[in-house]
């Protein structure tokens, strides 16, 4: 129980510090970006730079690496934003793994505990001899069962959150993508990138673009 106790407090830091990073990110970045690419088109490119630097999306991090190296090669251009934008990635999925390691061990941790409650039962029906009462073993019983349902109680939230987190880090990826496309068309470009890094969904998304 105590274990699951310390479990419980580091998931809920985790689903706490992710949960503002997310809102201090910003949970609009589809309009931020329709704006920049409006601006793009009127061939305002260092605004739209001026703009990606103050903003604190992830998404505003690819759009200012593309920008700010257009004048380079093709080639080299195409390193420095999957560079940044792998780097934006992880920053999103931090501590994700955390949750996800909490949630499967959690109810193998309650599942364990009671298994020893019941070894603990079970040895104490040896100690009676056969004069066993229900109410002898009932309260063993039904406190071994206690660390299970903790077990499930801590890893049900963070399951659920991880699936959250994970699937707002994949509407980013997606965005990252479709920054991208934006600002390709935008400015006449042909070329499109692949990121390397982030989770497989993130990374299959961004196979799409080559």
């Amino acid at each position: 129980m105590w274990v699951l106790l310390v479990l419980s407090v580091v998931a809920l830091a985790v689903i706490i510090e992710r949960s503002v990073v997310y809102l201090w990110f910003g949970l609009r970045p589809g309009a931020w970006l329709d704006a920049q690419q409006r601006l793009l088109r009127e061939n305002q490119v260092a605004r739209v730079v001026e703009n990606a630097r103050q903003s604190r999306h992830p998404v505003a991090r690819v759009v200012e690496a593309y920008l700010s190296n257009l004048p380079r090669p093709h080639k080299l251009r195409m390193d420095v934003v999957k560079q940044v934008g792998s780097h934006a990635l992880e920053k999103v999925e931090a501590r994700l793994r955390i949750l996800a390691a909490i949630a499967h061990l959690s109810p193998l941790i309650g599942l364990l505990g009671t298994v020893v409650g019941m070894v603990v039962a079970f040895a104490r029906i040896q100690a009676l001899q056969g004069t066993v009462k229900p109410a002898d073993l009932a309260g063993g019983i039904w406190e071994a069962l206690l660390t299970t349902v903790f077990g499930l109680m801590v890893a049900i939230p963070c399951m659920a959150a991880f699936h959250a987190f994970e699937s707002h880090s994949d509407r980013i990826s997606r965005r990252m993508q479709l920054a991208v496309t934006a600002m390709e068309d935008a400015l006449n470009v042909t070329e499109t990138f692949q990121p390397e890094g982030g989770n497989a969904a993130a990374e299959e998304e961004w196979s799409t673009v080559g």
